[in-house]
C-alpha cells in the first residue's frame, strides 16, 4: 500500500475496525474511505454493490462483523450466521467485480475445533467439531475464509485471512449480556466496586484459557501483513500466551480495584476449554505483540471511564 492508495476499511466504529483507522492514520495514510452502517448497509447487496463502483477502493480491510459473546452467540444464531454471511458475501464479491489490489478478510479463533490440539495452528481448520456455542458464527467466518481461497484460484484475486485470538481494547462493547468476558469483567467488576458489593458471580469454573491482544497491537498486525503477507493460507494473530478465566478475573479485580470476591457459578457453560494460537508463522515474519495484558487492562479500563461517562448508551 502507498500512503496515498484509497483504502476502505469496513466496520470502522467497531473495536477492530477504529484500531485499523487509527493505525493507519498515524503510519500517514490519507485517502481513507469509511462509511457508518447507516450511509452504508453492508447487508445489502444493491447498496454495496453501488458503494464499490463509485469509491473503487484499491485495499479493503474487511472488519465489520455481528459479534457477541457466549450469550448473544447462542440466543441470535440465525442472525449470526445470516448477517454475517450477507456481509461477506457482498464485500469479498464486490471487491473482486471493481479490481481491489488486496482484500484481507478477518476471522476468528472460533473457527477453529472445539477439541482441537493446543495450541491452534492453521491447519487445524476443518478437522473437528465447532464449539456448539457459537457455531453459527464460526460457519460464516468459515464461508470468508474459504470464498477468499476460491476467490483466490478461480481469479487470481490477492485475497489473504487473518485469524484474530480475543481482543480487547478502546471501543469495546461494554453491553451487560452481549459483551466478550473481558469488557463483561470490567464492567461487572466495576458496577461492584461503585455499589460496594462484597461479591461478584462469575460464569463457569474459572478453568477455560483465554489468550487475549489488545486491539491496537491487532491492527499493527494487520497492516504488516497487508504489506508482507500473500498467501493463500490463513495466518493466525496473537500472543501465544494465554490464562485461566480465573486469573484473568483477579487482573481485572486489582486494576478495576474492587475489594469483595469472585464467586465462579458452576452451573453455566465454560464454552471452550482453551484457544491459544500458535503464532509461529506471524511470528516468522517478523511481526510481534508490544502491549502487555497488565497495560493493556488498565489502557481500557481507563476508555470505559472515559466512555462510560460521556455516553451510557454505549454500554446499555
Amino acid at each position: 500500500m502507498e500512503k496515498k492508495s484509497k483504502v476502505y476499511v469496513a466496520g470502522h466504529r467497531g473495536m477492530v475496525g477504529s484500531a485499523i483507522v487509527r493505525k493507519l492514520t498515524m503510519e500517514g495514510f490519507t485517502n481513507l474511505v469509511i462509511k457508518t452502517s447507516s450511509e452504508l448497509d453492508l447487508r445489502n447487496q444493491t447498496e454495496v454493490s453501488a458503494f464499490f463502483k463509485k469509491e473503487r477502493p484499491d485495499y479493503v480491510f474487511l472488519a465489520a462483523a455481528k459479534v457477541g459473546g457466549i450469550i448473544a452467540n447462542n440466543t441470535y444464531r440465525a442472525d449470526f450466521l445470516y448477517e454475517n454471511l450477507a456481509i461477506q458475501n457482498n464485500v469479498i464479491h464486490n471487491s473482486y467485480l471493481n479490481g481491489v489490489k488486496k482484500m484481507m478478510f478477518l476471522g476468528s479463533s472460533c473457527i477453529y475445533p472445539k477439541l482441537a490440539p493446543q495450541p491452534l495452528k492453521e491447519e487445524y481448520l476443518l478437522t473437528g467439531l465447532l464449539e456448539p456455542t457459537n457455531e453459527p458464527y464460526a460457519i460464516a467466518k468459515i464461508a470468508g475464509i474459504k470464498m477468499c481461497e476460491a476467490y483466490r484460484d478461480q481469479y487470481d484475486c490477492n485475497f489473504i485471512s487473518v485469524m484474530p485470538t480475543n481482543l480487547y481494547g478502546y471501543n469495546d462493547n461494554y453491553h451487560p449480556e452481549n459483551s466478550h468476558v473481558l469488557p463483561a469483567l470490567i464492567r461487572r467488576l466495576h458496577e461492584a466496586k461503585m455499589n460496594r458489593a462484597s461479591e461478584v458471580n462469575i460464569w463457569g469454573s474459572g478453568s477455560p484459557k483465554r489468550e487475549l491482544l489488545f486491539a491496537d497491537d491487532l491492527a499493527d498486525a494487520c497492516i504488516f501483513l497487508m504489506q508482507n503477507y500473500n498467501d493463500s493460507e490463513l495466518i493466525n494473530i496473537g500472543t501465544g500466551q494465554d490464562l485461566t478465566i480465573r486469573e484473568l478475573a483477579l487482573l481485572v479485580k486489582e486494576v478495576v480495584g474492587f475489594m469483595g470476591e469472585l464467586v465462579f457459578d458452576l452451573s453455566k457453560p465454560d464454552g471452550t476449554p482453551r484457544k491459544l494460537m500458535d503464532v509461529s508463522k506471524l511470528n516468522g515474519l517478523g511481526w510481534n505483540y508490544k502491549i502487555s495484558l497488565e497495560d493493556g487492562l488498565k489502557l481500557a479500563y481507563a476508555d470505559y471511564l472515559k466512555n462510560s461517562s460521556i455516553s451510557a448508551s454505549n454500554f446499555d
